[in-house]
C-alpha cells in the first residue's frame, strides 16, 4: 500500500499516535519510515537559553524522539530519522514534496476553531500543500 512514509514528529504525545498509525501502515507494506523532526529557528535560542548548551539540547532533542523510534524499533520497521530547521509547516512540505514520499502521517494538536484560524495548524498546512496524501491523527 504505502511503501514510502513520512512521519513528521515533535516527540508529543500527538506525534506519538501518528508513530503508531504509521508504523501500522508500513507493517501492511513492509514500508520504510523516514521520522522528520523540524528545529523551529524562532524556538531554539530560547531552548538553548533553558538549557544551558548546544550538547544538552541536541541529547534533549534525541530524547524527544525516543519513544517515536521505540515504536518502531518494537514493530521491526525500517526507520531513518532527519532532523532539519526550518518552519515545521513549510518545511515537511518541501521535503515530503522533494522526496516523493507516498504518505506523510502527522499527529494534531487539535487548536479549536478560533485558535486554528488566528495560529493555523501545522497539519493543517501540511495537508493543503502536500502532493501525496496525509494522514491527520488526532
Amino acid at each position: 500500500m504505502f511503501e514510502k512514509i513520512l512521519l513528521a514528529s515533535d516527540g508529543s504525545s500527538h506525534a506519538l499516535r501518528a508513530a503508531e498509525k504509521a508504523a501500522e501502515l508500513a507493517k501492511l507494506s513492509n514500508g520504510m519510515i523516514t521520522v522528520l523532526y523540524i528545529i523551529d529557528p524562532s524556538r531554539s535560542k530560547s531552548e538553548v537559553l533553558s538549557v544551558g548548551d548546544t550538547d544538552a539540547l541536541e541529547d534533549k532533542r534525541k530524547k524527544r524522539l525516543q519513544e517515536t523510534e521505540e515504536v518502531l524499533l518494537k514493530q521491526e520497521l525500517e526507520y531513518i530519522v532527519k532532523i532539519l530547521k526550518g518552519e515545521p509547516g513549510p518545511s515537511i512540505v518541501h521535503y515530503a514534496n522533494e522526496n516523493k514520499f507516498e504518505l506523510v502521517v502527522i499527529g494534531s494538536r487539535g487548536l479549536n476553531s478560533f485558535q486554528e484560524m488566528v495560529l493555523g495548524s501545522v497539519s493543517h498546512k501540511v495537508a493543503k500543500r502536500t502532493d501525496c496524501p496525509v494522514l491527520i491523527v488526532k
